[in-house]
Parts: C-alpha cells; sequence; structure tokens
C-alpha cells in the first residue's frame, strides 16, 4: 500500500463513521505513522508503506471507527504553538480554550513578575502556556489528581518552562489558595450530567472528573470564586472558560463576590467561552 492509497483509505473509512474532520485526521494519522511532515507526504505519494507502518494503520483505524481519541491514539496535541502530551485519564486540550490565554496574556502584558494559578491543571495546558509565554511570571498549577498532574509535569518539562509549580490538591479545600496572585485561571469540569449523552463519542473516553461539574455545571466555579477570591492581590483578575449557554450565570456568580469589570470573550465559533472580572481591595 502507497502513502496515497493509505491516505484515500483513511479518508474514507474515517468519513463512513462520521467523523466530521476526517480530512485533517487523515493527514495527522499518516504523518504519525510514517514520521513524515505534511511536505514529505505530498512529494512520496508512491512510497510503499512497510508492513509495520501498514498493521498500526489498521490499528488506528480500528480505534477511531469506535470513536476513541486521536489524541490519545498519537499520544501528545498542539495548543497554543505548543506540544502536549495527553492520553486516558486525562482532558484533551482544546483550541477553545486558547481564548483562556489570550485573555491572561493581554492582562500581563503590562505586568512584571507576576503571580499566577491554574486551578484543575490538567495536562498543564493553560499554566504551561502562560508560563512559556510570559516567562517573568511564576505560574502555581493545582490539579486533584495524580495520574493528570503525571502528565503536567512531563508538559512543563516538554515546554522547557521551569518557572511553575504544581501542587496536588483539590481547589474544594482551597489548596494553593494560601498565597496572594495577580491572576487566577480555571478551565473546571462544567457539563451537568444531564448533558453528559449529548457530549462527542470521543469525550466519552475522556475522565468524567474533567467534565462533571455538579447537578448545574457550576459547582466549581462557586467554590473557585468564592474560596479564591481573597487570593487574588488588589486589582487582580479571575478568569474562567465555560460552557456554552453558561457565561451568564458565571457572571452573576463573580458579581455576587464583588467582582468588577466582569466581562466575556467569545471563542473562534462564536461561543462565549470565557468570563472574567477584577477585584478591588475593600
Amino acid at each position: 500500500m502507497t502513502i496515497f492509497e493509505a491516505y484515500n483509505k483513511t479518508k474514507k473509512e474515517l468519513a463512513a463513521a462520521g467523523i466530521e474532520d476526517y480530512v485533517f485526521e487523515a493527514k495527522q494519522i499518516l504523518r504519525h505513522i510514517t514520521g513524515f511532515s505534511n511536505v514529505q507526504i505530498i512529494s512520496n505519494p508512491h512510497k510503499k508503506l512497510s508492513l509495520f507502518e501498514e498493521n498500526n494503520l489498521t490499528a488506528i483505524i480500528k480505534q477511531r471507527l469506535i470513536r476513541y481519541p486521536l489524541q490519545y491514539i498519537i499520544g501528545e496535541w498542539g495548543f497554543y504553538g505548543g506540544n502536549f502530551k495527553v492520553g486516558p485519564g486525562v482532558l484533551v486540550p482544546r483550541a477553545d480554550t486558547e481564548t483562556l490565554i489570550d485573555i491572561a496574556l493581554e492582562f500581563l502584558k503590562d505586568r512584571e513578575k507576576s503571580q499566577v494559578c491554574d486551578l484543575c491543571t490538567g495536562s498543564g495546558c493553560i499554566g504551561i502556556t502562560v508560563a512559556r509565554e510570559k516567562s517573568d511570571s511564576f505560574v502555581t498549577a493545582v490539579e486533584k489528581y495524580e495520574e493528570a498532574l503525571r502528565y503536567a509535569r512531563e508538559n512543563a518539562k516538554l515546554n522547557g518552562t521551569e518557572n511553575i509549580e504544581f501542587i496536588l490538591g483539590d481547589v474544594f479545600e482551597g489548596v494553593g489558595a494560601e498565597k496572594r496572585y495577580d491572576l487566577i485561571l480555571s478551565n473546571p469540569p462544567y457539563i451537568p450530567p444531564a448533558e453528559m449523552k449529548e457530549i462527542s463519542p470521543e469525550a466519552k473516553f475522556e475522565p468524567e472528573t474533567a467534565l462533571l461539574g455538579g447537578e448545574d455545571g457550576l459547582d466549581f466555579y462557586r467554590a473557585i470564586i468564592k474560596g479564591y477570591k481573597s487570593s487574588l492581590k488588589d486589582g487582580g483578575m479571575m478568569a474562567f472558560e465555560v460552557g456554552m449557554g453558561e457565561a451568564e450565570a458565571v457572571a452573576e456568580l463573580m458579581k455576587n463576590q464583588g467582582f468588577c469589570d466582569i466581562g466575556t470573550r467569545q471563542d473562534a465559533a462564536g461561543i462565549e467561552r470565557v468570563v472574567f472580572g477584577t477585584i478591588k481591595a475593600v
């Protein structure tokens, strides 16, 4: 089987399985099994795959047909210009979350030696990206589960970020709140149980602990807004990624806890994806 034949076969089977981005995924899979870049794949359409590569391709297609996440298959994924190792036990970095990074970097732009906190860090993609892009800052990243924290620590090394520390702990217990920060960020679990049946087939392979946010999806926002507001310096900001339709409710929670200059930001799909606000000393 040639690269060209393998590419067409992969596209056809993924499309038949209802995978929307089948063209993009077919390219990613061919890159993964051959080690070639996109340019090399295009330049070598008639190169034959080895038996190992063919068997690997067959195995990957079978995994995708049951909707096992491509990111888990490949083992890492791109996010905001960096690469992050992922696998079972950790949430896959998503392009939606890059909106939160934009807000963070805008806020930190003219601040020097900022203290930043990333709550529910998971793979570490948020905290590590901020640490990498704002190298004079220092990030404290909190994660409840050791399995996810293992990925985060590895990803910090992969992205060359040393200005970050990881703490194993639960945000509901206020872990990390003893310090004071210029900026607190979080992409917490925010899906209500009633909506779990509507998530993508791939997301069902991701840990429920990284998805479920309580009966109305807002439990983590309540706990963080109330429990960590006193950990912000005067004029400090708290910013969240939120689920579809949750922006207004999260903004109201922040308002009720004394936050001001509350705003929202849409992601690339036009969904209100980030809610942010600042705190002033009383």
